[in-house]
């Protein structure tokens, strides 16, 4: 039996429901493309009038210049990091930017610059990084922008080497800083005998970089009892394989004319950070230094470590992993928030003991400095 017909007023009603119904759906299936869209500077790179340069002879300029704790160790380390400004207007993020510093003093520097705070003084620069954005697309605008943010680098580089003149020095950095590391040490490092023989090693965390690639005089470290090389891993859980295959599909890595180019079929290379190696064997969770939540710390303070609870394997040129099934290492935080480096360090105490042990060779193979 038939009820009675609605009336017009709950037409309308029931009309107004499913419209909040399918524009509610929308939004959650199209969310990311519609936050994406919000960060694109909407302007060609060519045309684009980027920020003012950063004066690296100014405090201002540095995020960290030559902090040190007590008891570091005598290295000098230039540290680059990661992507912390989301975009919208600009391609490359100004200095100062307050929700980018911002991200950059509470995550980024106490979970990937900390673990180097026992091998010396931690130099950090601020420069005119490229965008959130910019890791979202592969448009030649996008590529530009990662590459004009390698100039403020350079030019910060050379300041801190005119503060540390001799010694021994570590470089690192974390995703986007990385990137731009690497080609550092192609242009600035591997051509020059002076600085390899001062150079412990370069750590490129979470960073795709080809296997074949590298300068013979600064090699892939194949073992931990080797100096001078490069320790480069991009993490990649072990049962997600569809990221893994995004992740190498995706990568773009530099040419020789210092353009950003897609990483094609080349191998990517990984350094196991918990055995310091090329190795592509297993490597037991029991092997496992610490990983660690460091979020918010103060420069100097070292955090509680979680140790035996990762295990590894480099496989297909990516650092497979298996992650810890705590509340500390859960993704947490806005949209554009979980798209830059994670707000915890799964290899901190491996990459602490790394660098330890590295430092430590470098010095019984030069006595003298």
């Amino acid at each position: 039996m038939k009820g009675p017909p609605l009336t017009l007023r709950q037409w309308v009603g029931w009309t107004g429901f499913a419209l909040v119904f399918l524009l509610v759906a929308a939004v959650l299936v199209w969310r990311g493309d519609i936050l994406q869209d919000a960060l694109n500077p909407q302007v060609p790179f060519q045309t684009y009038d980027p920020p003012p340069p950063p004066d690296y002879a100014t405090p201002a300029a540095w995020a960290l210049r030559d902090a040190r704790t007590v008891g570091a160790g005598p290295a000098a380390v230039f540290f680059i990091h990661s992507t912390t400004f989301d975009g919208g207007h600009e391609w490359n993020g100004p200095i100062g930017d307050r929700k980018a510093d911002a991200y950059l003093q509470r995550i980024v520097l106490p979970n990937y610059a900390g673990p180097f705070a026992r091998a010396g003084a931690i130099s950090a620069p601020r420069s005119r990084q490229a965008s959130l954005y910019t890791r979202m697309t592969l448009r030649d605008d996008a590529r530009e922008a990662r590459a004009f943010a390698y100039g403020d680098i350079a030019a910060a580089f050379d300041v801190w080497l005119g503060r540390h003149p001799d010694g021994p020095l570590v470089l690192a950095g974390v995703e986007q800083g990385g990137e731009l590391l690497e080609r550092l040490v192609r242009e600035r490092i591997a051509d020059d005998p002076a600085l390899r023989r001062r150079l412990v090693a370069v750590y490129l965390m979470d960073v795709v970089v080809p296997a074949s690639g590298l300068s013979p005089a600064v090699p892939a470290c194949a073992t931990r009892n080797q100096t001078g090389c490069i320790v480069a891993w991009s993490p990649v859980a072990f049962d997600n394989d569809g990221a893994a295959r995004g992740r190498l599909r995706r990568a773009l890595v530099w040419n020789e004319r210092g353009q950003l180019v897609d990483l094609n079929d080349r191998t990517a290379l990984c350094v196991n950070p918990v055995t310091g190696s090329t190795d592509t064997a297993p490597v037991d969770a029991r092997h496992h230094r610490g990983a660690t939540n460091a979020t918010g710390l103060e420069q100097g303070a070292r955090p509680a470590l979680i140790a035996r609870e990762v295990a590894t394997q480099c496989r297909d040129g990516l650092l497979r992993y298996s992650q810890p099934d705590l509340e500390s290492f859960r993704e947490t935080g806005s949209w554009s928030d979980r798209r830059k480096a994670r707000p915890y360090n799964l290899f901190y105490g491996d990459i602490e003991a790394d660098v330890e042990a590295r430092l430590a060779l470098w010095h019984h193979d030069h006595p003298s400095s």
